[in-house]
């Protein structure tokens, strides 16, 4: 499958990176506003693949992205200093308006997968601004919040990542919801299987593990400037769902007509990818404090992009 990769800074090069090392495309396109950093991008990506998967990877133009099963859009423009939120994303959906005007002329069929910050937002924006169905714009959302959870929960109980079924829904940001009630290690719940391997979940650990989700971004900020690895993989991981027609259950922001009764609204939800984009939302049972943020969560995005004119 053609991949197109829109935005080739460091979350579009991670994941064009990513599938050259786990799969998922055959050919990946790095389009950019500046033509030598996606072609440098390119080439560079291109000396890792005899280390990883079969594909061609190259920069183009817009008109390359013909025949693309999906279109990673990671262009955005940096907040400036002073500007509001709000500024930022009209300057964003001015961005995406050209953009998605050009994809869709040469690739009409394509899956648009969005990755510029914030996520959810954007997808909304994305979404209305494309005309496309919203089950074939699917934004990353909190797939790499729910790979952080699942991470340090499977830290605290000595087992693989893999083996820990556990999401974080919500917004991709500050009100996001870590889904304790509904997260499972193997076949139990996790407090079962932490008592049974003697590693308790206690307030404090579940603090410590909010905290390592809920921050994780701010401290890789303040040392780096940026996150990218890890978006990388993420995306690329949404590819190969689509690539595969895994039918994968994966937490992503797709727009919908209401989430708890709110909306419209983009934002995360465990949701079934293939093909054919996302055939299915599946709510995970939560407790009263649960369901609350995520209204909470909801509330705050849907009404983020309501002020947004496009």
């Amino acid at each position: 499958m053609k991949v197109g990769i829109v935005g080739a800074g460091m979350v579009g090069a991670s994941a064009g990176f990513a599938l050259a090392l786990t799969g998922g495309a055959s050919d990946v396109v790095l389009v950019d506003a500046n033509p030598a950093r996606a072609q440098a991008e390119a080439e560079d990506i291109a000396h890792a693949v005899p280390f990883g998967r079969a594909l061609s990877v190259r920069a183009g133009g817009y008109a390359d992205l013909a025949g693309a099963g999906v279109v990673i859009l990671a262009a955005g423009v940096s907040q400036q200093p002073g500007e509001t939120r709000l500024a930022l994303l009209s300057r964003n959906a001015a961005v995406f308006r050209d953009v998605i005007a050009r994809v869709m002329a040469v690739a009409p069929d394509a899956i648009l997968l969005i990755a510029t910050n914030p996520v959810d937002i954007m997808t909304d924006i994305a979404t209305r601004l494309s005309g496309l169905p919203p089950a074939r714009v699917i934004g990353s959302g909190t797939i790499l919040d729910t790979a952080r959870f699942r991470s340090l929960l499977g830290a605290q109980l000595g087992v693989a990542p893999q083996s820990v079924h556990a999401y974080v829904l919500g917004e991709h940001g500050d009100s996001e919801v870590l889904a304790w009630s509904a997260a499972r290690a193997g076949s139990l719940p996790v407090a079962a299987f932490a008592a049974q391997v003697g590693a308790a979940i206690t307030e404090d650990v579940r603090a410590r593990i909010d905290d390592g989700v809920r921050r994780a971004a701010y401290r890789i900020i303040a040392g780096k400037g940026a996150t990218w690895h890890g978006i990388g993989a993420g995306l690329a991981r949404i590819v190969r769902a689509v690539a595969g027609n895994e039918q994968a259950v994966l937490s992503v922001s797709v727009r919908r007509d209401a989430i708890l009764g709110i909306g419209p609204v983009a934002l995360s939800v465990p949701r079934v990818v293939g093909r054919a984009g996302v055939t299915a939302d599946l709510m995970p049972d939560l407790d009263e404090g649960e369901t609350t943020a995520l209204a909470a969560s909801a509330r705050l995005l849907a009404d983020t992009a309501g002020a947004v004119a496009l």
